[in-house]
């Protein structure tokens, strides 16, 4: 008998939703070499009002690039927040009333098992289960290096920790010992496959025998990234910079016009790509924002990075986790960053140790290893 998977994420910022989609990827891996599983992925905000959409993920998405400061004081008001002030209780009658659509979606695909990406789902799909509506096993993936409040939600078959300290943080706060997993945050299967940087880099029109830096703008490509690209190689030195600019169009362009006409055969720059795998593997650092997932992938592929502008709150909790674990360097601006990039390009012993760091303490099978507990698959961790 088929067993069916669930997926419940939330596309306010890409990390829930990649997280999702790593473990669907990994349950068709599975199914591929002959489990009896199936899987769906759903984005609760496909089953919500428009107005209740614009709300939870527009105006987060507007807060965190125009705003970062007032979210950072909402991040800690909300983690200062008990679970039954009447605060906290509002928003969880305000959710529940919009997310009636998607309890008809869950129940039409009748899963076996529930793992949600985002405490959204998770907090809605506790209250059916204290009610007596449902009896399917609900897990919880937590999807950064901190553990904020929203993401205690009782009643869940298990959670699952990035880190050995944020499983220790939900004991702490009463999260039940034994449902407790440490397994990193979900990736796609591609972060644990060899890679071969010679071909690689050759396919990406690089030279793998020279340094290589990446720069990573997210999906949508924010920030300056033509301006970062040009004061970085101006500074000199022979190292190549391969610039992520996402789905930005008119950066790529930017970008393109800037390897054209100034830096010929040091600039690399790439739109949207799925091979994001192959792209860390031919690069000796990551400049980027510190968030869960992308810090996930560097650390499983072994990549040292040096974080920048993280968004108050959670990312600048990653920051610290990457920093103390000896992974990463924090670049608190543009003259700041620079300034890392010249050291750490002259300190090829330096940037091997970070990497080693960086590979101690990745978790490339971190998607297995929750599907593995969550359908008890043994032998496929």
């Amino acid at each position: 008998m088929t067993r069916r998977v669930l997926f419940l994420s939330v596309s306010a910022g890409a990390g829930h939703v990649r997280a999702a989609e790593a473990l669907e990827a990994t349950v068709a891996a599975l199914a591929a070499e002959g489990h009896d599983v199936e899987a769906k992925h759903l984005d609760v905000m496909h089953y919500v009002p428009a107005t209740f959409r614009r709300i939870y993920a527009d105006f987060y998405l507007s807060l965190i690039t125009r705003y970062p400061r007032l979210w950072g004081m909402l991040y800690r008001i909300t983690d200062d927040t008990h679970p039954d002030a009447v605060t906290a209780r509002m928003r969880r009658t305000i959710e529940r009333l919009n997310t009636r659509r998607l309890r008809t979606a869950i129940a039409a695909f009748a899963p076996d098992a529930i793992v949600c990406t985002h405490f959204l789902p998770a907090e809605m799909l506790a209250r059916q289960i204290r009610k007596g509506r449902i009896d399917t096993p609900v897990w919880l993936q937590v999807t950064d290096f901190d553990l904020h409040r929203l993401w205690v939600v009782q009643g869940m078959a298990g959670y699952f920790a990035a880190s050995p300290e944020i499983a220790h943080r939900m004991r702490a706060v009463g999260l039940p010992a034994d449902r407790i997993h440490t397994t990193g945050i979900p990736l796609m299967p591609a972060f644990a496959g060899p890679h071969d940087r010679q071909a690689l880099a050759a396919g990406f029109g690089l030279d793998p025998s020279r340094p290589t830096f990446l720069v990573m703008g997210g999906g949508a490509g924010v920030g300056e990234l033509d301006r970062l690209a040009d004061t970085l190689l101006a500074a000199g030195g022979t190292f190549q910079l391969v610039v992520l600019a996402g789905r930005n169009a008119a950066m790529l362009e930017r970008l393109r016009a800037l390897a054209a006409t100034r830096h010929a055969g040091r600039l690399f720059p790439l739109g949207f790509t799925r091979r994001v795998d192959e792209v860390m593997a031919c690069c000796d650092l990551a400049i980027t924002k510190p968030g869960g997932l992308t810090a996930s992938e560097c650390l499983a592929m072994g990549l040292p990075m040096i974080v920048n502008a993280p968004i108050p709150g959670q990312e600048e909790r990653n920051a610290d986790y990457l920093l103390e674990q000896g992974a990463a360097w924090k670049a608190i601006d543009a003259v700041a960053l620079a300034w890392r990039v010249d050291v750490l390009r002259d300190a090829p012993d330096l940037l091997a140790t970070m990497a080693a760091r960086a590979r101690a303490i990745g978790r490339p099978h971190a998607a297995r290893d929750v599907i593995a507990r969550v359908l008890d698959l043994r032998g496929t961790a």
